[in-house]
């Protein structure tokens, strides 16, 4: 994309990552504009967006484009272009296309729940949607975490995209293992959690997990991970971790209602969004950096 546009930062979306991803961009005060993609799981994203005083714009992705150009022409295509001669008026238009650079169109595109039961599905669909979006993006920030290493030559096997990919990343410079990565604030805290279990089993629920799983079950084919007589075998403690747009008695149900089904002891712990915050901030900041640039 040339220096005459607004910056377009592309986000492609885990739906169990959805309560960081309205966490951040409902933070982002700055925003020219939002754009989510309609489809089937966008709808309680969007609810979620609403409720925290966002208004995305929803289109299908196939008119995404379009729109961009429109709003691109609608700015930068203004009256005062016809006065651009005087160099009062000059400035004037300098300074309105320069303020816009500064301000990001986010597109998110969330991809549906459970493609981490099968890595080559789940690497498949994002680098699907990665080519689609690259088009009108001057950077996708991917919102994964490796699941599995699914993602590990995502970097290399797009070396020469014309866009920037960003990751989910802890404060080493790590792509976080997978959502539970992020929700706890990094592979090492996961690592810790892990650990200090002395070799009980423990699932992790975040509150998009629990209020899911039971959908997840549904389309898994009975996996190991809902398998029930695998479950109650290998795994004796749930580990709840809150966030902070999705404490209540929802949660607190649902988690019950989990650790019920498979006999399961319930432990909390406090959830993390700084992964979340950080990755999307310097996400949108680099692509700001390289649009004012060119």
């Amino acid at each position: 994309m040339n220096g005459e546009q607004m910056p377009v930062l592309s986000i492609i979306a885990c739906e169990m990552l959805e309560d960081e991803l309205v966490y951040v961009l409902s933070k982002d005060h700055d925003l020219n504009q939002l754009i989510v993609v309609e489809s089937r799981q966008s709808f309680r994203l969007i609810r979620k967006l609403k409720s925290r005083n966002c208004q995305p714009r929803l289109f299908p992705l196939e008119r995404i484009p379009t729109f961009l150009k429109e709003a691109n022409d609608s700015v930068f295509m203004n009256p005062l272009r016809l006065l651009i001669k005087f160099s009062f008026f000059e400035k004037i238009h300098h300074n309105i296309r320069e303020k816009n650079k500064e301000k990001t169109i986010v597109v998110v595109n969330t991809l549906k729940l459970g493609l981490h039961s099968d890595c080559q599905l789940l690497r498949s669909e994002i680098y699907q949607n990665i080519r689609k979006m690259a088009d009108f993006s001057d950077g996708i920030l991917i919102f994964y975490g490796n699941c599995g290493h699914s993602l590990r030559n995502t970097e290399a096997d797009f070396k020469d995209l014309h866009c920037s990919l960003y990751f989910l990343k802890d404060e080493k410079g790590d792509v976080v293992d997978d959502c539970i990565s992020v929700a706890l604030g990094g592979n090492d805290t996961y690592a810790e959690v892990m650990q200090s279990g002395n070799g009980t089993g423990m699932i992790y629920l975040t509150p998009m997990w629990a209020s899911s799983w039971k959908e997840m079950r549904m389309e898994s084919n009975d996996t190991s991970e809902f398998n029930e007589s695998f479950m109650k075998k290998h795994y004796r403690k749930v580990v709840k971790i809150s966030n902070e747009i999705s404490i209540g008695s929802e949660f607190d149900k649902n988690v019950l209602n989990y650790a019920r089904n498979f006999d399961m002891s319930i432990t909390e712990m406090e959830g993390s969004m700084e992964i979340a915050s950080k990755s999307y901030l310097n996400a949108k900041n680099d692509v700001c950096k390289k649009t004012i640039s060119d």
